[in-house]
């Protein structure tokens, strides 16, 4: 069986100056996951919690895209919802790809993932969170340091949205990234929470306010050093340094709204 992490929202996100690419800074989550298992006798299974992954009209085209014959019928898992900002699409075609036998560049995979679904999170890498990711091209346009360890609790908030290609309405970041940078290469954990948080309010003004400021208040009242979302989607968490989740964090998800709560760690080389 074959299990690709998915993640939880970006860390940043928004365009590359006024009219540039959109681009963004995934935070990977070990605690969800698609996976895929190969059945000589089933037909495809690619449903999660009542939504469909993917066609198999689309599996199909995905996997001759990549010159992989169709030899067995795939069974898929997700443990997020599609449309959660969790990355359960791009998860799910790379988990396809490998249990089909891919073993070629993670940068053939991306495009292959683009060509797929139109925009692509940098899941097929070993290091996603290190890259500066251009989405709607499957392109690393920076390699970033490594983040210092840290903790995330969060979970999905409102309806789900599935990610749309052609969506560019977005906050302009670039003067974000050389303090990114700077502080992941300090292990500067308080100012990278900063700036996550400065990007969810920078977008959540462009598309929804108020219940990033909401977050933000959750944030502040349960010390968190910030906080993270999936920019178009629903996913919502927040920053801690490792082993200070307060114990009533759950509850105070959970009664703000949140559903499958997630906790897990992040950064210091996972």
């Amino acid at each position: 069986m074959i299990r690709v992490a998915g993640h939880f929202g970006e860390l940043l996100q928004g365009r590359l100056g006024a009219a540039g690419p959109v681009v963004l800074v995934t935070l990977p989550c070990p605690a969800l996951a698609v996976t895929a298992r190969q059945t000589p006798s089933a037909q495809f299974s690619l449903h999660n919690l009542g939504q469909r992954l993917l066609t198999p009209a689309r599996a199909r085209a995905f996997l001759a895209s990549l010159g992989l014959p169709l030899r067995n019928r795939h069974v898929l898992r997700a443990q997020m919802p599609a449309g959660g900002g969790a990355g359960a699409s791009t998860a799910a075609l790379v988990a396809l790809a490998l249990q089909a036998g891919w073993q070629g560049a993670p940068e053939t995979l991306a495009r292959a993932c683009l060509e797929a679904e139109g925009a692509s999170d940098p899941l097929m890498f070993a290091d996603p969170s290190q890259r500066l990711w251009a989405s709607r091209a499957a392109q690393s346009l920076a390699r970033l340091p490594p983040l210092p360890g840290f903790e995330v609790i969060g979970g999905f908030f409102g309806p789900c949205q599935r990610t749309d290609a052609r969506d560019s309405r977005f906050a302009d970041i670039a003067d974000l990234i050389s303090d990114w940078t700077a502080a992941a290469a300090q292990g500067d954990l308080p100012r990278l929470a900063a700036l996550a948080s400065l990007s969810a309010n920078r977008n959540g003004a462009l598309r929804g306010g108020a219940q990033i400021a909401a977050l933000a208040s959750l944030a502040t009242d349960l010390g968190a050093l910030g906080h993270v979302i999936a920019h178009t989607g629903a996913a919502r968490g927040l920053i801690f340094a490792r082993g200070q989740i307060p114990a009533r964090a759950r509850a105070a998800l959970i009664a703000a709204g949140a559903r499958q709560v997630v906790q897990f760690p992040a950064g210091g080389g996972l």
